[in-house]
């Protein structure tokens, strides 16, 4: 009986225990709550109502262009806008359609039903069928396809909405422009303003968005800019373009844009110069601190770094003369095509004229001719892109490879008459020329000259209508080695994002007649600027100019009349000197000048009466015209490079008017346009000076600045 009387007794002791932890435990927790309704209660609502700040970069204007002498090139016009600025964090496909959905009463994004259809296609209808029909269409998915990731599903989905299903929502004009709308709302990134309309808000929509912002959210009435081009098409190629707001940077290369600080509905430069020089054109961006709420709602913003626009950049181009250049080209081209039948497959003039001691580039032109429409349009990126035979108008670069190499010697007569080698067919000039030195084959352009040089650097001892052994793939490595000090098969240089370097052609066999080929410019291939780069060269005593199309980067200023200081110059930038002796190339300039200026000279016809001194040389190459693989014609490329004064040279070019008819009486398009370019030239450069307008706008701007620091 006393051992139980014990145990009855440890009971509530243990239980006085508990009760007593327990009530501790009460009470620091009734302690804490204290601590935080009284002490840190205001903190901790002010964390239930904190905002968020968020900084984010909006894109400004980009630089403009002028050519050489101040004339703006190309600018930029403001334009209002309708943007959208998604909340932090991103929104909902339901959001966006009831923000479109609102909006959509207030512009209009197609001037009539035919261009709403347009704009909303198939996937579009079917995305807009999806968002009332989601479960729907996810009891459509069969055991396998349900394994499928989300983006695999969605895609899977909207290729089992059926016909039958659009045709049950009435796509009425109102509808369509909704979904444009959301379209647009869809391409938008957080706390970026994307652009939904721009260029053609009318001041009605302007007004009507401004005035119900507050219930369109992220929706914004503001001005953004479009490129305007003031010369029209006029050196269009080379100016170059820029995405649209809806492209945004290319996908190709997000990651390269992203890591450079652009967002992704930033407009890029894609091509010419836009892309080239796209790093000074972009200028700095406006910095904008958001700051939204815990739902991710921006509830203000502020700016905190203000924007300025890019850099302007100063163009070598003389946009006068570019103008009076493509007219030039395209009037001796349509005479070309109208005045002899047998220049039915010439549709193409090409020109470049730069100055041969800075390489700056004057003009670029190209002209085509549709031969379905009958027009001529500018096509003079391919005075880069396009390379063709250019015929003896290379013949400078062969005779100076002779000289240098030592298989000529300076005036070495060679009898102009055919070379015949055993089992092939004679190889002539265009009538037998009799004995010629080095100079006078150039004035004559004379094939045969060329033919022993190239049978001389390979090795061959020539004797009539025998068999002609040597090395020829060395001699096709030794002259191609000596073209390319010219920049023929080279790359110019130029500061575009691409550029054509031409056709090496194969050499596997008959190398002996292959290289005498390649040294009258009848097989490899070079495009115009090449052989404006080549003909450069010897104008500027062997110096190897790189042609450039910008000469400076300036800073913007609010003036629109004024060019703000030079932030970067592009100087002369001599690629390399032809290692040969320089009397070498003082005899082919020689030979350059008689070529126009003298008697029998084959450009002497049209050149010899010029006032100021020309040298060139002309070319014609044999092509063939092929229609699915079937040599259709046999016709000829029509060729000329040149430069003036001889004496003290300031302006380069080269013209290639390529598939010419090869009848006689053929119209001599290449002399006629080279004459008349540089006609053009002299008349303006004469105009400036009688003028008294040769300071021009850069000129002003430097002196300008060049006063503000001395006061």
């Amino acid at each position: 009986m006393g051992k139980k009387k014990k145990k009855t007794s440890q009971l509530p002791f243990r239980l006085n225990i508990l009760f007593l932890f327990v009530f501790a435990l009460f009470s620091l927790l009734i302690l804490q709550l204290g601590v935080v309704q009284i002490l840190n209660g205001e903190e901790a609502q002010e964390e239930i109502n904190r905002t968020v700040d968020t900084t984010s970069k909006i894109s400004v204007p980009r630089g403009k262009m002028y050519d050489r002498y101040g004339r703006i090139v190309l600018d930029n016009i403001p334009l209002r806008a309708i943007t959208y600025t998604p909340p932090k964090g991103g929104d909902k496909a339901d959001d966006r359609l009831e923000i479109a959905k609102n909006l959509a009463e207030f512009i209009d994004m197609g001037e009539n039903s035919d261009d709403l259809n347009d704009m909303v296609n198939e996937r579009d209808r079917k995305e807009y069928w999806y968002l009332f029909n989601e479960k729907e269409v996810q009891g459509r998915l069969s055991d396998e396809e349900l394994e499928l990731s989300n983006a695999e599903q969605y895609q899977v989905m909207l290729e089992k909405i059926t016909e039958d299903d659009l045709s049950d929502i009435e796509w009425s004009d109102d509808l369509l422009n909704t979904i444009v709308i959301k379209k647009e709302l869809d391409k938008a990134y957080e706390l970026s303003p994307h652009v939904i309309k721009s260029g053609d808000v009318t001041e009605e929509e302007y007004a009507k968005v401004s005035e119900h912002l507050y219930e369109l959210p992220g929706i914004d009435a503001s001005i953004d800019w479009n490129r305007h081009k003031v010369y029209g098409s006029t050196f269009d190629s080379y100016i170059g373009k820029i995405t649209s707001n809806s492209e945004g940077i290319p996908s190709e290369n997000t990651d390269y844009y992203l890591t450079r600080g652009y967002s992704r509905n930033d407009r890029v430069g894609t091509s010419g110069l836009e892309q080239q020089y796209e790093s000074f054109l972009r200028g700095r961006k406006e910095e904008v601190q958001y700051t939204t709420d815990k739902s991710g709602n921006v509830v203000g913003s502020e700016p905190v770094v203000d924007g300025e626009r890019g850099n302007d950049l100063v163009l070598t181009i003389d946009m006068e003369l570019q103008r009076d250049v493509d007219k030039i080209v395209q009037e001796e081209l349509q005479n070309a095509i109208e005045s002899h039948p047998g220049n039915r497959y010439v549709e193409d003039a090409l020109v470049a004229m730069m100055d041969p001691k800075t390489g700056e580039i004057l003009a670029l032109s190209g002209v085509r001719h549709d031969k379905d429409t009958g027009e001529y349009k500018d096509n003079s990126f391919r005075v880069i892109y396009d390379a063709h035979r250019p015929g003896s108008s290379v013949k400078g670069a062969s005779v100076l490879a002779g000289l240098d190499s030592g298989v000529v010697y300076s005036g070495e007569t060679i009898n102009d008459k055919c070379v015949k080698i055993a089992a092939t067919e004679p190889k002539c000039s265009y009538t037998t020329l009799g004995p010629l030195n080095d100079i006078d084959a150039l004035k004559r352009s004379s094939n045969v000259y060329m033919f022993h040089i190239a049978m001389r650097i390979g090795g061959g001892n020539y004797q009539y209508d025998k068999p002609l052994s040597g090395n020829y793939e060395e001699g096709f490595r030794q002259m191609r080695n000596y073209y390319s000090q010219f920049g023929l098969g080279q790359s110019t240089g130029i500061d575009l994002p691409y550029e054509g370097t031409g056709f090496k052609g194969n050499i596997d066999d008959n190398t002996a007649g292959k290289l005498m080929d390649f040294n009258i410019g009848q097989f490899d291939t070079f495009t115009t600027l090449q052989l404006a780069q080549y003909v450069s060269t010897i104008a500027n005593d062997g110096y190897r100019t790189r042609p450039h199309i910008v000469s400076e980067v300036r800073e913007p200023v609010a003036d629109k009349n004024q060019l703000g200081p030079v932030a970067k110059s592009y100087n002369t930038d001599v690629l390399n000197k032809v290692e040969m002796d320089d009397d070498y190339i003082d005899r082919v300039q020689e030979g350059f000048r008689r070529v126009m200026q003298e008697s029998r000279g084959t450009a002497a016809n049209y050149f010899a009466d010029a006032s100021y001194s020309p040298a060139g040389k002309t070319g014609t190459a044999e092509n063939e015209i092929y229609v699915d693989g079937k040599l259709v014609a046999h016709v000829e490329n029509l060729s000329l490079v040149g430069y003036a004064p001889y004496e003290d040279p300031e302006v380069a070019f080269a013209v290639i008017v390529p598939n010419n008819g090869t009848m006689s009486g053929r119209y001599p398009v290449n002399h006629k346009i080279g004459r008349r370019i540089l006609d053009k030239y002299f008349e303006l450069k004469e105009n400036r000076i009688e003028n008294g307008v040769e300071e021009n706008l850069l000129e002003e701007s430097d002196r300008k600045d060049s006063d503000e620091e001395q006061e």
